[in-house]
């Protein structure tokens, strides 16, 4: 792997992010959560990243995967840098904190993805075969969305080309009728903002179904019509029907209006996914894609605090402790990586009859979507103010708390 540099190598070795011993309850800092976190998320995506740049990605990946025959390995690479983006593209695109070790991973990320579009690199990624690379591609185009200055303004045009021909590949692929249909809308959107167009009965169908025929109540939706119990909500649905709502709203589409709604559901579920982290950092270990995600169960969280769309009774700061618990409970096991540094299939540690057989090493860089939140200024009260405990400590200790009031629409 190409050579650490001496600022990433210089914060790496301070060793904040030392699990062994450590309270998931301890009363840190702001300051002290927010190392803790880069430190968190630089250690998952760093391989990703480095071999992307290098252009070594396809080389020196392992895959890892309940899948023995191999079948979805030319798909895994996509997985892997189309989710680290995702998840790691606010703090790339925010001005505030850690600045020349966010001007170096901008560098990598860019030069990974201009890699990933070059049809005549070794590691250029599949786009336009199969299925899977709908899923990724999506969530590529979110990384996108959500980083346009530092990952779309400063590349290349030849690189961005190479991008929206890389994006319009996947519509041979038609999606399945769940969640699938979000990964197409957020393609499209991607393109939409980027370009100025796209194929927008592809983009409107996904989120037409959902606003009109897959709503359960109370901030949840089914996986299409039937209603799973897992964290899809927070994986993909929420996430993505927001972003795709807020380009919709950017250019004037019609249909936008449902960007309110969404708003309001939205911030319901990320009021619930709070309630549901423990006082120790541990949270109910249920539904599909559990040991592809770990905690990308609180993508949609993390988003909420980010675009400040938390509810008026849980504060920014203790969404930061609750999630600070959970990331360092969850990577406190010494088999979370391999020795090359990266992630290994499962929930904690190495566990891979808990994996689908569409789990792979590329999959499991979605864990890195917890890391939305670090988009936001330092001097903001997710950051700056001080400790406060999450919901279900105050309850377990006899605490007064609102009652949970459900939504109506």
């Amino acid at each position: 792997m190409k050579r650490i540099t001496i600022a990433c190598s210089i914060w790496l070795s301070l060793s904040v992010f030392s699990l062994q011993g450590q309270s998931p309850s301890g009363k840190r800092s702001g300051a002290e959560e927010r190392r803790i976190w880069v430190e968190a998320m630089l250690k998952i995506s760093d391989p990703v990243l480095r071999h992307g740049a290098a252009g070594t990605l396809k080389a020196n990946m392992p895959y890892e995967s309940p899948d023995k025959k191999q079948e979805r390995r030319d798909f895994s690479y996509l997985e892997a840098l189309g989710r680290t983006l995702c998840g790691i593209s606010p703090w790339l695109e925010s001005e505030d904190g850690e600045p020349e070790l966010k001007e170096e991973y901008r560098q990598l990320a860019r030069q990974a993805l201009t890699h990933a579009v070059d049809p005549s690199h070794p590691d250029y990624m599949t786009f336009d075969h199969g299925t899977q690379p709908l899923v990724d591609a999506a969530y590529l185009s979110e990384g996108l969305l959500r980083a346009p200055r530092q990952l779309w303004n400063k590349l290349e045009p030849s690189a961005r080309d190479n991008v929206i021909a890389a994006l319009k590949q996947t519509r041979s692929i038609t999606p399945m009728n769940s969640n699938w249909l979000l990964f197409a809308s957020t393609v499209e959107a991607a393109i939409l903002d980027f370009t100025g167009e796209c194929d927008t009965a592809r983009m409107l169908y996904g989120i037409e179904r959902f606003r009109d025929d897959f709503y359960k109540g109370d901030g949840m939706y089914g996986d299409g019509q039937p209603f799973h119990m897992d964290y899809y909500n927070s994986y993909v649905i929420h996430p993505m029907l927001l972003d795709v709502l807020m380009v919709m709203d950017d250019h004037g589409i019609p249909g936008r209006e449902f960007l309110a709604t969404e708003r309001v559901r939205h911030t319901r579920h990320a009021k619930t996914l709070e309630r549901f982290i423990a006082p120790d950092g541990t949270y109910p270990v249920i539904g599909r894609s559990i040991a592809a995600c770990r905690f990308g169960a609180f993508h949609a969280l993390s988003q909420a605090a980010l675009l400040e769309m938390l509810p008026g009774e849980v504060t920014p700061a203790q969404v930061r402790c609750a999630l600070t618990a959970v990331i360092l409970r969850q990577l406190e096991h010494p088999d979370n990586f391999d020795a090359e540094g990266w992630l290994r299939v499962g929930f904690v540690g190495n566990q891979m009859r808990i994996a689908e057989p569409y789990v792979n090493t590329g999959s499991l860089y979605h864990c890195t979507t917890v890391f939305l939140a670090l988009g936001l200024p330092v001097s903001h009260p997710f950051w700056s103010d001080p400790y406060t405990p999450w919901t279900s400590i105050r309850a377990w200790n006899g605490e007064e708390i609102e009652w949970d009031q459900p939504i109506k629409n």
